[in-house]
């Protein structure tokens, strides 16, 4: 049986950060809300007008690297997410993202590489084919969906910029515009949100920058126009609305270690037998099901990157 009733969960009820008092309420009250809301319709009209807006991307390649599970359904994708910019609700990405301007968009690529430059957006994508790619996506509050992405390999763009013998690490920024991302004007997070990434981790095959999905053009709430896709790390790894790449020395700052670093490490990879401080890991809800399924270590991707952390203590670099 299933029930797709994960949009009217509350995000004041699942959302980490303070958001919610324990894992025994987190779980009694998900419960609740999966068992007792299922029938209404919750797709907000702002979600509704800017899925009308979404183009086609023609010429798709399909991956050989995607999964073949069913895909979570498009409103859920689009009207269910993290983008604390907009909001700390889940629905508040849907609700408020249209205000945010995508064209023109650059994105500068610059640090230790021989060849920095600075991207727009549709040269960028220009220089790169698109595929669709459907990954798994799993988010470190217990839930959990399957999402065809539309993107390319970030390894493509960083063979372009010619990294030095001295860059370790790969450091990603979201735009800075508060005028247009009311979430920013709130302390909940230092902005702006930063991430990174390993070199090698960033050079994974599995590794993509996203610019669409379900064939189309990225909806603002889902991180337009271009955001990184790491599958076998907890979503928050996976920076939306990019403005800048950069190869560094160092491993850099991320947003949520620098918010609660006893939660959340640089690595956040996928990993059931190391739970979040307040709640297990261990199992995970797809959004779509009633039940919930073992959460599989490196999110499924276990054979393909594995290796990467060999000889790695991953309760230590969690």
């Amino acid at each position: 049986m299933l029930i797709r009733s994960a949009p009217n969960i509350r995000s004041s009820e699942i959302t980490s950060e303070g958001l919610y008092r324990n894992r025994r309420e987190f779980l009694r009250t998900a419960a609740t809300a999966a068992a007792g809301a299922a029938a209404a319709s919750v797709v907000p009209f702002a979600l509704a007008s800017a899925a009308s807006a979404q183009t086609h991307l023609p010429g798709l390649g399909k991956s050989s690297l995607s999964t073949s599970e069913p895909l979570t359904a498009f409103e859920d994708v689009t009207g269910y997410n993290n983008f604390y910019e907009f909001g700390v609700d889940k629905e508040d990405p849907a609700r408020y993202a249209g205000r945010l301007k995508t064209r023109p968009w650059t994105v500068k690529v610059d640090g230790l590489v021989a060849r920095p430059a600075e991207y727009a957006i549709d040269d960028l994508l220009g220089l790169n084919q698109l595929e669709e790619r459907v990954y798994r996506l799993r988010c470190v509050e217990g839930w959990s969906m399957v999402i065809p992405w539309v993107g390319f390999p970030l390894g493509e763009v960083i063979k372009k910029v010619q990294p030095t013998s001295n860059a370790k690490y790969v450091a990603f920024t979201t735009l800075l515009r508060p005028s247009e991302m009311p979430g920013q004007r709130s302390p909940v997070l230092r902005w702006p949100y930063v991430e990174g990434l390993r070199l090698d981790e960033a050079m994974h095959p599995l590794t993509i920058l996203a610019v669409g999905l379900y064939g189309k053009t990225m909806l603002n709430q889902n991180g337009a126009p271009i955001r990184l896709v790491v599958p076998w790390k907890y979503g928050f790894k996976s920076i939306k609305s990019i403005v800048r790449i950069q190869f560094v020395d160092k491993q850099p700052p991320t947003s949520w270690n620098l918010s609660a670093p006893q939660e959340y490490g640089f690595y956040s990879n996928v990993n059931p037998q190391v739970d979040h401080p307040r709640w297990s890991q261990a199992r995970e809800r797809r959004i779509g099901d009633f039940f919930r399924r073992p959460t599989l270590m490196f999110n499924g991707y276990g054979d393909q990157v594995a290796s990467l952390y060999s000889g790695m203590d991953l309760k230590k670099y969690y």
